[in-house]
């Protein structure tokens, strides 16, 4: 209950932050998005009835985040098609000594779970840990294998990047190829999409480096690429060969695009990692510590648009792909959302200014009751932020401060526990000295 209160409250906030809804084109809403999410590198592709049209750098690289997700699921169709997997098979035939548990008893996850977001996993770290630096697909798994599941596979529809990792491990166990060697022969070579890479690219030049927010600024940020996490979301790509992606897409290029898309026929259905939105419209979004991206496309309209960012502002990217496509398909603009990073910037930004500026008067002040009552406020605070934090992002307060979240939520924190700390020092001082004035 005390989650879906602030996760409300939250949202509450991001609504009321002011966002474009006028007409315009794509140029003048890419400025608006750079204005509000201050993120420096923004590229854009246009698919619009056989013509490419791009917005920004079309030849460097950004992280594709869980755009990924529909290149694994692409690979993982090639092999139902041809009969070397099928939906129904298990994990844990497929993967040796893998096991999972629903209730007290140990349950059956299949392919078609995995690939429909519907394993009992969530995206819940504290539950589910993503893949430590140097870890192996088939080392994170064995660290998942044997956990409980939330839901009884098949039952319920929950987004996790666990999904995905397994089946990335389950192309290399049927095919008895790296994770990596399998996407580029199956997938990226035949496509013609030699700038996308599973991972870091050769040539890391050519990459344009993440940032993360703080104090309304954007600051140079890049995190480990993990080998257990890159088929849920650690692609890197260009809008030039996203373009080539879109048009494979849009014009039925392989039939294992066809296969894919017949399985997503009502709004809300995910498969393979695209998810259905209104129409025939498909789309997937992509977010990573300090990249944020989407793709939408509908073949009926001829029409595909991709933004790539070097910025975790996922909401508003999204939104910034969604208007461009509603402003090409003849829907009018949906409007740029406010991200809810941009929104904890806005509040922490405040809150370290002011916390800053308290931990001067706790410095100069005397008075007993005011220490003691900034103290305890200070405390209170700090200690919320910790104990809720985690439950709302599903996530430790270590990753949310130091990998995730606007460098001002750490400054903030940091500030309310120095105020703390520093009022009862302060205080205790205040009566040590009062007390040695009345025994001198």
């Amino acid at each position: 209950m005390v989650k879906k209160f602030i996760l409300a409250a939250v949202m509450l906030v991001s609504s009321v932050v002011p966002f474009s809804k006028k007409s315009a084109g794509v140029d003048d809403l890419v400025s608006e998005f750079r204005s509000q999410t201050k993120c420096g590198s923004v590229s854009v592709v246009v698919y619009d009835k056989g013509e490419f049209s791009y917005y920004g750098d079309a030849e460097s690289l950004y992280q594709i985040g869980s755009m990924t997700k529909a290149f694994t699921g692409l690979a993982v169709q090639k092999l139902i098609s041809s009969g070397k997997l099928s939906k129904e098979d298990k994990v844990s035939d497929l993967i040796p000594g893998f096991t999972a548990y629903f209730g007290s008893s140990e349950t059956d996850i299949t392919v078609e779970n995995l690939l429909m977001q519907r394993s009992g996993y969530t995206n819940n770290e504290n539950d589910y840990p993503a893949a430590k630096e140097g870890e192996t697909l088939a080392e994170w798994a064995s660290e998942i294998s044997g956990k409980q599941l939330k839901s009884k596979p098949g039952t319920e529809y929950e987004y996790s990047n666990v999904n995905y990792n397994l089946l990335g491990l389950i192309t290399e166990k049927v095919t008895g190829m790296s994770y990596r060697e399998y996407m580029e022969k199956e997938i990226l070579i035949p496509l013609g999409l030699s700038a996308v890479s599973a991972g870091k690219p050769a040539d890391e030049n050519s990459v344009i480096g993440g940032t993360r927010l703080g104090f309304r600024n954007v600051f140079g940020y890049e995190t480990p690429v993990r080998e257990g996490s890159i088929p849920a979301g650690y692609f890197y790509s260009n809008t030039a060969d996203i373009g080539r992606w879109l048009k494979a897409w849009i014009e039925n290029k392989d039939p294992d695009m066809d296969a894919v898309l017949e399985n997503l026929n009502e709004k809300g259905d995910y498969y393979a990692g695209w998810e259905r939105a209104e129409g025939d419209v498909i789309g997937h979004s992509g977010g990573t510590p300090n990249y944020s991206s989407r793709i939408v496309f509908s073949r009926s309209k001829g029409t595909g648009v991709c933004v790539l960012t070097n910025l975790n502002v996922a909401s508003t990217t999204d939104s910034l792909c969604n208007s461009i496509f509603a402003e090409l398909t003849g829907s009018g603009n949906t409007g740029l959302a406010c991200d809810v990073w941009t929104v904890f910037d806005i509040i922490f930004t405040s809150v370290s200014a002011v916390f800053a500026a308290l931990l001067l008067v706790i410095i100069i002040i005397r008075k007993k009751g005011l220490l003691a009552f900034l103290g305890s406020l200070s405390a209170i605070l700090t200690a919320l932020v910790l104990i809720l934090f985690p439950v709302i992002f599903g996530a430790d307060i270590r990753s949310i401060a130091f990998t995730w979240a606007p460098w001002s939520f750490l400054s903030g924190i940091i500030l309310m526990a120095a105020c703390a700390a520093g009022s009862f020092l302060k205080l205790i001082t205040v009566k040590v000295n009062e007390g040695r004035t009345k025994t001198g």
